[in-house]
């Protein structure tokens, strides 16, 4: 699903590795996920997932980036740096995507009337507590995978980037800002595909 946070974090390392691969587009939204066929890949019912040429599946988007990292420098080689990049992709996880992605979804994907955007206001608070952590990170690191660029950065930029689709504005975070920028000006950079007209409608008309 290519307005997928998720997704775009497999695209995105995909893309910087050079590695060929074959994207198939599957509208969660829609209810794509749920079809007999996904669900004998992903009984889980979510994208992303990648299926090997041998059959193998795996699926949850920070485990398919650590494994496309292993023996490359997008993934450090010393066990502390790595467990650090780990724990900032649980973070990211736990703290960070479960608030801003779903208040970007909420405020995209659901009718003006839902009465789940009662949740908006407490989403937004925990977003931006999310985004303070990063930001006191980044006021004395250039990362988050080590003193390197690699996958936990990959892994947040993802939703933080789009975190204004959820009203979660990004103003009063420089150093969030600064390396938003340095990692779009990352060689083999793309970025996320842009929602259909009317989810961008409702992003336009939403509070």
């Amino acid at each position: 699903m290519s307005t997928s946070g998720n997704c775009h974090k497999v695209r995105l390392l995909l893309a910087q590795l050079g590695t060929r691969y074959r994207w198939v587009e599957v509208d969660s939204a829609a209810g794509q996920t749920r079809t007999e066929a996904f669900l004998a890949l992903n009984p889980n019912g979510k994208v992303p997932l990648i299926e090997r040429g041998d059959g193998r599946v795996l699926t949850e988007s920070n485990a398919i980036l650590f494994w496309l990292a292993e023996g490359t420098p997008f993934l450090p080689a010393d066990g502390w740096q790595r467990a650090q990049a780990l724990s900032w992709m649980f973070f990211e996880q736990y703290s960070h995507e479960p608030y801003i992605a779903v208040a970007r979804f909420i405020r995209g994907w659901t009718p003006p009337d839902s009465p789940r955007r009662q949740e908006l206001p407490w989403l937004r608070e925990r977003g931006h507590a999310a985004l303070a952590v990063m930001e006191r990170h980044l006021a004395d690191h250039a990362w988050f995978t080590g003193p390197e660029y690699g996958i936990a950065d990959i892994a947040l930029f993802a939703y933080t980037a789009v975190a204004a689709d959820g009203g979660i504005e990004l103003s009063s975070y420089p150093a969030i800002g600064r390396w938003l920028q340095a990692l779009r000006a990352r060689p083999g950079f793309v970025a996320m595909s842009d929602p259909s007209p009317e989810v961008l409608r409702n992003f336009a008309a939403s509070p």
